[in-house]
């Protein structure tokens, strides 16, 4: 019995010894572990008669009690007393001034493809995706481009084998989904995207750059269905009031072929630096659908008509925003970027 009290004892005075909370850990393993000095006191119980036995457990579950209790008495005064220090160590000085955080901003060319999208799904067009590697059977072969076709030439491009490319166009996306369609009309789609070709950079050329393309099939499609569709897109991008014209040209893809001008926004047509004084500014090309084309993806001339054009991104967010410089969109200046920052 005497054992049991010098055990308490020394269990009592190592707990108020204990100056933080690692030096309690110890005590509580020394003391209340399975292998602690307490745990041993019970193993001796078998050397004892049976008639002291129960007194002596009694004795021993008391003492597990009183440490127990004093351990954890002392665990929450260190506890709160590391907080204490904690929270002296750590205090915050709330006069100095915050730090603002820098927030990204939508990039230019997002945007203008947002509007784009947004002003062609309101009419009814689905947003078409393609791969950006190729295969030269949708870039060039069924948009009307043979292989010994002298318009290849015009398009210098990044090859990766004799029948992969990188596509120089998104004209292989609308490929993809004449042939999709396996010659059933209504077809209203535009597709956007990322086209590379072989290019020396400077301020109006990049290797790559972001096209949006458009494409309507069906039943008496017309010139002047595209011509309309046009007009109310340049209405919607540069500013009401806006007039377009077409002049002859020539893409493989469409017969017959058109370049589109837009009455200069910044002038009015009357004349400025931006159009060279001219009052138009060419801002797409188009046409309708290559006869040939439809046959090739199925579609019976005879009866369907179509009307396809093409508008690189980066220049209709030079005119609209005043960007001299294309590389711009591409050198992730944060000076440049940020003044796009429609949430300032």
């Amino acid at each position: 019995m005497d054992k049991i009290t010098d055990v308490q004892s020394e269990a009592l005075a190592a707990v108020e010894a204990a100056v933080n909370l690692d030096e309690l850990q110890q005590v509580r393993i020394k003391y209340l572990g399975k292998k602690g000095a307490i745990q041993a006191l019970m193993s001796e119980m078998k050397s004892l008669p049976r008639e002291e036995k129960p007194a002596f457990g009694q004795k021993v579950n008391v003492c597990k009690q009183t440490v127990t209790e004093a351990v954890e008495a002392a665990a929450a005064k260190l506890e709160a007393k590391a907080l204490e220090e904690q929270l002296i160590n750590d205090r915050l000085d709330i006069t100095l001034p915050g730090v603002r955080r820098e927030t990204g901003t939508i990039h230019p060319l997002h945007m203008i493809q947002q509007e784009i999208e947004d002003l062609f799904v309101g009419m009814g067009y689905k947003i078409a995706e393609g791969p950006e590697v190729e295969e030269d059977y949708y870039n060039f072969e069924l948009a009307n481009i043979p292989k010994d076709h002298p318009a290849r030439e015009m398009q210098d491009t990044f090859y990766i084998d004799p029948n992969t490319l990188l596509r120089t166009h998104t004209t292989a996306m609308q490929m993809r989904e004449l042939e999709k369609a396996k010659g059933k009309t209504p077809i209203k789609l535009i597709c956007p995207g990322k086209v590379y070709r072989r290019d020396d950079d400077d301020a109006t050329h990049s290797h790559q750059f972001t096209q949006c393309e458009g494409l309507v099939v069906g039943e008496h499609i017309t010139l002047a269905d595209l011509k309309g569709t046009l007009e109310f897109m340049a209405n919607r991008m540069f500013g009401e009031g806006r007039q377009i014209r077409f002049r002859p040209s020539y893409f493989p893809f469409t017969e017959p072929s058109v370049e589109v001008d837009v009455s200069c926004p910044f002038c009015n047509g009357k004349g400025c630096n931006v159009c060279k004084g001219s009052g138009w500014i060419e801002i797409l090309g188009a046409g309708m659908v290559h006869p040939h084309v439809l046959e090739m993806n199925g579609f019976d001339s005879e009866k369907c008509t179509g009307f396809a054009f093409g508008v690189g991104l980066e220049r209709v967010a030079m005119l609209k925003y005043g960007i001299d410089d294309i590389r711009n969109f591409y050198t992730n200046d944060q000076r440049f970027l940020k003044t796009f920052d429609r949430f300032d």
